[in-house]
């Protein structure tokens, strides 16, 4: 499987498993992705509350995720941001290869004290992101609100996935966790072997 970004290193690849990594003159982005796991995280961005979101994400996914970015945060956070959605989601095209006997579809709604998210995931090959998360701060923590969006889209861009994630609540915090858990938990749903499919879940005989 070859993913739309450049300077990607392919360091270890097993059935649903790669370690991939990706440096650039703005980030250095390593990832080791296990799709099969147990929700083990161990992610380090510098960007507390982007590690707390995407911890939440792969322990809600059961998939076993090692991240550790390093960035040009003496910019800003955007750089960083983008660049870990980015290899993430290459990391995921390339675990799941051809994408034969996978569901394809997944959806969840997760709510979260006041704030419920919903995501609904298609790994079509044809990457588009529908995002409506409309928060009502600047900032959680370190990570800049208007960026949440962006790393879907850009998850989306190099996962082959179309992303549709929604969501309302007063607390931005919540807003953001849950839609993280969602994204997760449809992931793992889409991801799964169906056992009943042989081949590719698209009448074309192929995705995307």
């Amino acid at each position: 499987m070859t993913t739309p970004l450049g300077a990607l290193e392919i360091l270890e690849r097993s059935p649903r498993s790669v370690r991939l990594r990706r440096a650039t003159r703005e980030t250095t982005v390593e990832v080791a992705l296990t799709l099969d796991g147990s929700g083990r995280a161990e992610v380090g961005t510098g960007i507390g509350f982007y590690d707390h979101l995407l911890t939440s994400f792969a322990h809600h996914g059961l998939f076993d995720l090692v991240l550790h970015a390093k960035g040009d945060l003496e910019v800003d956070e955007h750089h960083t941001v983008e660049d870990v959605a980015l290899v993430l989601g290459a990391a995921f095209a390339e675990a799941l290869g051809d994408k034969a006997g996978i569901n394809r579809f997944g959806d969840s709604s997760v709510p979260m004290d006041e704030s419920l998210a919903t995501a609904v995931v298609d790994l079509s090959g044809r990457p588009y992101a529908v995002i409506d998360l409309p928060f009502r701060g600047g900032r959680a923590g370190g990570l800049p609100l208007q960026l949440v969006d962006h790393a879907l889209e850009s998850f989306a861009r190099t996962s082959g996935a179309t992303l549709h994630v929604r969501g309302a609540g007063r607390n931005d915090h919540h807003l953001a966790e849950a839609a993280f858990k969602a994204l997760g938990r449809a992931l793992r749903v889409a991801c799964e072997p169906d056992p009943r499919r042989t081949g590719v879940a698209s009448t074309k005989g192929s995705l995307g």
